[in-house]
């Protein structure tokens, strides 16, 4: 028996490991884990009753947008402050954000700016990727790898937009960068000359409506870019992880390519297992748009499937936060076309209740499953160390959630600074009540108190498929 004192005891819960699940308790000191067992014989400085409660990794949410300028100059509602905020909330306790470069600005101070903002507003743990639009000048040579270096593992791409798109020559050689350094390559994977095709047609025929907003990112246009980025990473043969996959047939060339041997990992999105392109015909258009955007019922039922044998990896929020009026969505005025809309929505509160519900609660894929997709997968796909896993030694980072609680969410109930919830009228059963970070309570019975500034940092380790 263990008699050690410890910070904190978690008594009773149903906890989900590495292997399973179990009926235990579950120690904490220092930060971490420090032993997980049926019946701890020990003492604590504090003890959280979970019987009846499931006791799962924090989730880890590895593609959100938070206090950042778009390529089109507009910044997103969200401080990290905020942003954290409804992350907690919502039983996520990582985030991987965006370092957004824009042409003739340096990556490292780019990465420089995002991280003082960080450090003084996020809640819990953070990692950024970079997006690289500009290879100029020192930014290949210097820059880029020097970050690597410093744990800055993860390089964003553009294939498509103004202003931050690459052409081939450059994703080739970012892709080398990336394979010599140790790095993985994440893409937004669209063809952008079929989207600008597409778009000028339906504007020239007066059709600028939000709803066409989906004619105008055809399903092609996915489905060529993401191709021809897993041919450049199988001719280069280093990692790369495609970003919001949304139809059927980009999950089937995901599939082929991990069956030849490339080193590619692929997520979705809530909001593509969720939504269909109906929605963009709906009185609210302006707040679902996204891109890519919603498609059918047949490509949530392929992407379902790609999740279950593993052709998509990650669920993650592509948390995009716009508000419905002059400083968000109708920046350039409310009757302009749908190309003049800003693009995203809210997602980090929504991602894990959708998730756990359809995964959990109407039984879709299972608890473990749930834990792996939304916590254990993005931890490992990007070296974040000590994190998404309920085991000895790694971070304490908790949430217990009562699977019999069901909330029905409303036109503004999340805690971020977006204004609206996209899900307004959708159940779910199953919340996160209370959430711990390296051991500290944030979230208790529902309550914050998290404080900003005590989130940190998170290298990226190197690391393989």
């Amino acid at each position: 028996m263990i008699h050690k004192p410890f910070h904190t005891i978690i008594r009773g819960g149903t906890v989900v490991t590495e292997n399973g699940t179990e009926i235990a308790d579950v120690a904490i000191s220092g930060g971490e884990i420090a032993a997980v067992a049926s019946s701890l014989n020990a003492t604590a400085e504090e003890e959280l009753d979970a019987r009846g409660l499931l006791v799962v990794p924090g989730g880890v949410d590895t593609h959100c947008h938070i206090e950042q300028i778009s390529g089109a100059g507009l910044m997103n509602a969200d401080t990290f402050e905020t942003a954290t905020r409804s992350a907690a909330y919502g039983g996520t306790t990582s985030v991987v954000s965006f370092a957004a470069q824009h042409p003739g600005h340096r990556m490292r101070d780019v990465v420089a700016d995002y991280a003082a903002l960080a450090a003084k507003g996020a809640i819990i743990d953070y990692a950024f990727h970079m997006i690289v639009s500009d290879i100029s000048g020192d930014n290949l040579r210097l820059d880029i790898p020097a970050l690597v270096g410093q744990g800055h593992r993860s390089i964003k791409i553009f294939t498509t937009y103004d202003k931050v798109r690459q052409d081939d020559h450059a994703i080739l050689d970012l892709l080398a960068l990336a394979k010599r350094e140790g790095a993985l390559v994440c893409f937004h994977a669209e063809n952008d000359g079929l989207i600008r095709h597409e778009t000028a047609k339906l504007l020239a025929d007066g059709k600028i409506a939000p709803k066409y907003h989906a004619l105008s990112h055809p399903r092609e246009a996915e489905i060529e870019a993401i191709d021809r980025m897993c041919r450049f990473a199988e001719f280069i043969d280093t990692r790369i992880m495609i970003f919001h996959v949304s139809t059927r047939e980009g999950a089937e060339i995901v599939r082929a390519a991990r069956a030849r041997g490339v080193k590619v990992e692929a997520e979705t999105c809530p909001h593509y297992l969720f939504m269909t392109v109906d929605i963009l015909g709906s009185e609210y258009a302006a707040r679902f748009l996204c891109s890519p955007p919603q498609r059918t019922a047949d490509d949530q039922a392929a992407l379902w499937e790609a999740l279950a044998d593993n052709t998509l990896q990650l669920v993650t929020s592509d948390h995009a936060p716009y508000r419905m009026d002059a400083s968000g969505k109708f920046a350039h005025g409310r009757d302009v076309p749908f190309n003049k809309i800003a693009n995203g929505m809210p997602g980090l509160e929504t991602r894990l209740p959708l998730m756990f519900d359809a995964m959990v609660s109407k039984g879709k894929m299972g608890l473990e499953a749930f834990v792996e997709k939304t916590s254990t997968a993005p931890a490992r796909a990007f070296g974040l160390q000590g994190k998404g896993v309920i085991a000895s030694g790694f971070d304490a980072d908790i949430a217990i959630w009562d699977p019999e609680a069901s909330l029905t969410y409303g036109p503004d109930d999340l805690h971020d600074n977006v204004g609206y919830n996209p899900f307004c009228g959708t159940t779910v059963k199953g919340l996160p009540v209370t959430v711990l970070s390296r051991g500290k309570l944030v979230l208790k019975d529902r309550n914050l108190l998290g404080k900003p500034g005590q989130g940190k940092h998170l290298p990226m380790q190197a690391a393989r498929i």
